[in-house]
C-alpha cells in the first residue's frame, strides 16, 4: 500500500526515525494505526456504557424515581472537588 503524507507529517515521522524512536516510517505509521484502533475501542466501550446508563435513567424516570437538579449539581460539585483534591495529592 502506498500512502501520501503532508510534508510536515512526513518530516515529523522522519525525525522520529532519526531519533531512534522507530526503526522505519512504516513502523511509526503502524504504531499510529494501533493507537487509533485502541482509541476507537475505548470510545466504543464508553459509548456502550453511556447507552446503558441512559437506559437506566429512562427506566428510573418512567417509574417516577427522580431527583431534582439542585441535588444533581451538588453531587457533581462534590465529585469534582474530590477529583481536584486527589490530583493535588498526587
Amino acid at each position: 500500500m502506498n500512502i501520501s503524507l503532508q510534508p510536515e507529517l512526513e518530516q515529523y515521522l522522519q525525525e522520529k526515525v532519526s531519533r531512534g524512536q522507530y526503526q522505519s516510517i512504516d513502523e511509526a505509521i503502524e504504531e499510529g494505526i494501533k493507537l487509533l484502533i485502541n482509541r476507537d475501542e475505548i470510545y466504543q466501550g464508553r459509548f456502550e456504557e453511556l447507552k446503558e446508563e441512559i437506559g437506566i435513567g429512562v427506566s428510573a424516570s418512567e417509574q417516577g424515581d427522580l431527583i431534582n437538579s439542585d441535588e444533581v449539581f451538588e453531587r457533581l460539585e462534590k465529585k469534582l472537588n474530590q477529583r481536584r483534591m486527589q490530583q493535588e495529592n498526587e
